[in-house]
């Protein structure tokens, strides 16, 4: 769930998050900042009741209405309400989606849209998560972070060769501040999809679908396929990059310890760290005891 609304004083809403949260069980993530709210949450359903049942009293959130998906077993372990500077890390001042975004794209007609041999279509999302899925003809930044977008755009990008621009994140709220740059630097028709990503997933059948891959999420789960269950994909301890069956099977893939994406760049100090925990967790395992590591690497 996502809102760009100015938020004059974050402490007060962030006291009463906690208390929600902490009545309710909940678990997850919530970014406060002036410009809004950003948050992943996750808890019963009774919970996740409440949690909106709040927010909706406040008329700065009546119509904030979240992505919902269901899962077996919690996909995080903490509780976090943050307050900073930006929801979505940018680093530039004076983007204020709330004022000025690109045109929503319902999810049923995303399809049509980026089929058009006129429109590009960009994937604001970071490389590593580019790599695990995207859309068909969709064009990669190759950034390792969002705040490289901006950079992505001043060197690749240009409003008289690209008229049209189509672009999708993973829930949407990437693509509310990429859209906001672009038609601040003279793009004239900036296209978003609707809920991002994982909108799109609930919305198509694979037969129907132009989505290639497995979609990147922020929790345990790592990615999810096309039906929004857990994917095949894990995280790397070492570098926390997600890690496919072709890793696996690398000679520098040690569980818990390295992979093929920081085996090259670990010190020795880090590789005798992350080899002891490793046998923590399996002594752990042994007793029928949970390591406080263990939901890092599943």
């Amino acid at each position: 769930m996502y809102k760009f609304i100015y938020i004059e004083d974050c402490l007060p809403l962030k006291e009463q998050l906690i208390e929600i949260f902490q009545a309710h069980n909940l678990m997850g993530t919530i970014l406060l900042a002036t410009e809004g709210l950003n948050g992943t949450v996750a808890g019963p359903a009774s919970g996740i009741e409440a949690l909106f049942q709040f927010l909706h009293q406040d008329s700065r959130f009546v119509d904030l209405w979240p992505k919902l998906s269901y899962v077996p077993s919690p996909p995080f372990k903490r509780m976090k309400v943050k307050v900073r500077r930006e929801i979505v890390s940018m680093g530039l001042e004076g983007i204020d989606p709330a004022e000025k975004t690109g045109t929503h794209i319902d999810p049923k007609n995303w399809n049509e849209l980026i089929r058009d041999p006129e429109v590009l279509v960009i994937d604001t999302r970071n490389q590593y998560e580019y790599e695990i899925g995207t859309f068909e003809g969709a064009k990669s930044p190759e950034t390792e972070n969002f705040r490289q977008f901006p950079q992505f755009v001043d060197e690749q990008l240009n409003p008289k060769e690209h008229p049209k621009v189509a672009m999708f994140c993973t829930g949407g709220i990437r693509c509310e501040k990429a859209s906001a740059y672009l038609l601040e630097q003279g793009f004239e028709e900036v296209y978003q999809l609707e809920g991002g990503i994982l909108n799109y997933l609930q919305a198509h059948q694979p037969e129907n679908s132009l989505w290639n891959g497995e979609c990147f999420v922020f929790d345990e789960r790592v990615a999810v396929d096309e039906q929004l269950q857990p994917g095949s994909h894990t995280m790397c301890f070492g570098c926390r990059h997600p890690l496919s069956e072709q890793d696996y099977q690398s000679e520098k893939y040690e569980p818990g310890i390295s992979c093929p994406h920081c085996f090259d760049q670990l010190t020795e100090s880090q590789r005798a760290s992350f080899a002891e925990r490793r046998l923590q967790m399996e002594l752990a395992a042994q007793r029928s005891q949970k390591h406080l590591g263990t939901s890092e690497e599943t």
